[in-house]
């Protein structure tokens, strides 16, 4: 199993959350779970679980949990779980929240077991997506069974998520501020006649897990779902190529074809999920080096490749509508400073 070296934690600065949080899992919620099982199994290729009726459990390395797909009306992504190293990295986390005025909840033993997890905790984070913090997965020793011959995680997390906002620069100051997120670099593009502003923020040496996208001058928000896309890191090139004809050959709608982006430089394609939602699947992006990282503000989101296969009139025309609908109220944002 592939997986990011790291410094240990306790090499990290006490006062600070960088090198010592990452993304941990992602719950969702859809009606379609006998397709997300096809999905996920035959196409994109990870171990899957079906622990009960209601659930489709994924595995892509020692942690039991690492995409859960509940039975809801959602059909959405509706929590992103975070790991911390430790308990003091954990107590600094609530902390700052606390210091903050967000209320941070227990969740139920019943809802730790669903996410793998032996413990967490939660509040609304931005976009009232629920934000969660735990130390400890439950590790499987199971053999992994997946067609994927691996998935980089280890101490740099499971991957990325990427989001649609109308208050990037509120959403990136609570990330920073609170995890001490660090800026990798930004992107401007214009996409489908948006001119559209991109920022990569890491928590550890992965060069990002979380990403903002958000349009430049009228901000509005186009997209349904909470999230744009969850990204997995594959083991090898082959991985991905093989994942790409395999969806494309059971008819999921490819987002964008593999192509490479000029930032991080991971070779990947974008799938659309059974809930509408992406799925990036990448190869080989580079790891940041602390010592001699520079930001920097790239043009266009691809090098080569991506190109869109389902920006269809109907896909436009639903955009434009969810992106007028935005403007009718306020994001809700949570405090940064």
């Amino acid at each position: 199993m592939a997986t990011i070296a790291t410094a240990a934690s306790s090499a990290a600065a006490p006062n600070t959350l960088f090198g010592r949080v990452r993304m941990g899992y992602l719950l969702a919620e859809s009606a379609r779970l006998e397709e997300w099982a096809k999905f996920t199994a035959e196409g994109l290729g990870l171990h899957v679980d079906i622990p009960r009726q209601d659930v489709v459990a994924c595995r892509i390395d020692s942690h039991q949990r690492r995409l859960i797909v509940r039975e809801g009306a959602a059909e959405d992504a509706i929590a992103i779980g975070w790991q911390l190293d430790d308990e003091a990295a954990l107590e600094l986390a609530l902390a700052r929240l606390a210091g903050r005025g967000i209320c941070v909840r227990a969740g139920s033993a019943e809802a730790a077991a669903l996410r793998g997890v032996e413990r967490f905790w939660f509040f609304a984070g931005p976009k009232k997506l629920r934000t969660e913090l735990f130390t400890n997965a439950v590790i499987s020793d199971q053999p992994l069974r997946m067609k994927a011959s691996g998935f980089v995680t280890g101490a740099a997390g499971m991957g990325h998520v990427a989001v649609t906002t109308r208050q990037p620069e509120v959403m990136q100051a609570f990330f920073k501020n609170v995890f001490d997120a660090r800026l990798s670099d930004e992107i401007e593009d214009k996409i489908d006649g948006l001119n559209l502003d991109f920022a990569f923020l890491r928590f550890n040496e992965r060069h990002h897990s979380f990403a903002t996208a958000s349009t430049r001058g009228v901000r509005l928000n186009p997209l349904r779902t909470q999230i744009h896309h969850m990204n997995l890191q594959c083991a090898s090139l082959d991985d991905v190529t093989e994942a790409f004809l395999r969806c494309r050959a059971m008819g999921y709608p490819i987002a964008n074809t593999i192509g490479q982006h000029p930032n991080d430089r991971e070779l990947s394609f974008y799938v659309q999920t059974p809930s509408g939602f992406e799925i990036e699947l990448g190869w080989n992006p580079l790891v940041v080096d602390e010592r001699t990282w520079r930001t920097t503000t790239y043009q266009g989101v691809s090098l080569w490749g991506h190109r869109p296969e389902n920006l269809s009139l109907r896909v436009r025309l639903g955009r434009f509508r969810h992106g007028i609908a935005s403007l009718m109220q306020p994001e809700f944002t949570v405090r940064g400073e």
